[in-house]
């Protein structure tokens, strides 16, 4: 097969998002105008909107969530670039990863220098049985659905399989959650600032208020085995094993390599990108393994001309706790049935030998569908400056990257980041 490189260089200048949570009365547009605000103030010499090319938008589904369809050149409007092209990118939980590889393809292609990529889902206006049948089709709706499956089910398939392979344990994946909940603690747009004792906290000081009896957990893990305060959704998932309904957007500036200088002075080099697709979960082989990340990422560390070991950060997609153990593996970073072990003791923590989620991920930051990869691609650009705060990543990392992840993988897409 014939070695892929980009046709000529693209970097990023310019990166922001809304904050994540849930938000009456405000609609994905407004989202939109938040995280696109956000993005042109980091451009450090400026942006006059008026010099963006054309649009990607990552959507996976306002049609349903929203009742609104045709939403990229609503969101062009709100942010004045009519009548530049719009165009929304659909891809399931994937869509924001897939617009941002599209952007990338434009500028290396030649067709455009400044490409705006952004993305966006508004979630929280439907009650969660809702939400819960609109992520649905995202699996194999002949086959899958009428079986009884929700996305927590899948996912449960998939960790129950790993588990019985390789012997880890209810507890491997709390050590996910407790870590990226630690992380999202320290970023100021996450859905959830709060560590995992900072709940316990919170539950204990609520249960006080009221008069009710008290909570005695002695630590982390004994909240965590509480079936009233961390119910069991879908065994071996409990609800802290599981991303939230988050309404949110984010917006990245992608430029040709050559003009980047004229926007900042620490543009974020896109030096590979890969994407794959595999068959749905019924259809698999290995439960265990997402052959679309396998290869999504081999794409990109051979245009990057990297290995896995080269990477210093990644933001990886974490909708349950049992994804990013899987994706840990996927990319290379840890050997077959190892993940786990490497979450158990704390390599992939912000200060370990492996970041993984620094961000929070998608169980701490939240998961606007739509828009996750998006952000993923912000947290980098963050990371790679050494702009992230509390959170930054010792040393400031010079090689990252970024794996969403569609469906229950039937999509992936890898993008490599490097600081120069």
């Amino acid at each position: 097969m014939t070695e892929r490189k980009l046709g000529r260089g693209v970097a990023i200048v310019g990166a922001g998002m809304s904050r994540f949570g849930t938000f009456p009365g405000r609609a994905s547009r407004d989202l939109f105008v938040e995280a696109f605000q956000a993005m042109r103030e980091s451009v450090d010499k400026g942006l006059d909107p008026r010099d963006i090319q054309i649009m990607y938008l990552g959507n996976y589904s306002s049609d349903l969530f929203e009742g609104q369809g045709h939403t990229a050149p609503l969101m062009a409007d709100w942010v004045g670039l009519t009548p530049v092209p719009a165009l929304r990118v659909e891809d399931a939980c994937a869509s924001g990863g897939v617009a941002l590889r599209q952007g990338i393809l434009a500028v290396a292609s030649g067709l455009y220098d400044i490409v705006l990529v952004g993305g966006v889902e508004k979630m929280s206006d439907l009650p969660t049985e809702r939400v819960t049948d609109t992520l649905a089709t995202a699996g194999d709706v002949l086959y899958e659905i009428p079986a009884g499956f929700t996305f927590p089910g899948f996912y449960a398939a998939m960790a129950t399989a790993y588990m019985d392979r390789y012997g880890a344990t209810p507890e491997s994946l709390m050590a996910v959650g407790r870590k990226n909940h630690e992380n999202g603690a320290l970023n100021p747009k996450a859905q959830f600032s709060l560590t995992i004792a900072d709940i316990m906290a919170k539950k204990i000081a609520g249960a006080e208020k009221r008069g009710r009896p008290v909570p005695t957990w002695r630590d982390e893990m004994e909240f965590l085995h509480d079936h009233q305060a961390n119910p069991i959704i879908s065994w071996p998932l409990r609800l802290f094993d599981c991303s939230p309904i988050t309404d949110g957007a984010a917006a990245v500036l992608l430029v040709a390599a050559d003009l980047a200088r004229q926007f900042t002075d620490a543009p974020i080099h896109i030096i590979g990108s890969g994407q794959a697709s595999d068959v749905a979960l019924h259809d698999r082989p290995d439960p265990t393994v997402i052959r679309a990340a396998e290869r999504a990422s081999h794409q990109a560390y051979e245009m990057a001309g990297i290995k896995p070991t080269d990477v210093k950060l990644a933001e990886v997609h974490d909708c349950f706790t049992i994804a990013e153990i899987l994706a840990s593996e996927d990319l290379g970073f840890f050997e077959r049935g190892q993940g786990y072990i490497a979450a158990e003791e704390g390599l992939t923590r912000r200060n370990g030998p492996r970041p993984i989620n620094t961000s929070g991920g998608l169980k701490a930051k939240g998961h606007p569908v739509g828009a996750s990869g998006v952000a993923q691609a912000v947290e980098i650009w963050h990371q790679l400056r050494g702009e992230a705060g509390a959170r930054q990543v010792s040393g400031t990392p010079d090689l990252a990257l970024s794996h969403n992840v569609g469906g229950t993988g039937q999509t992936c897409v890898v993008h490599i980041y490097e600081r120069r």
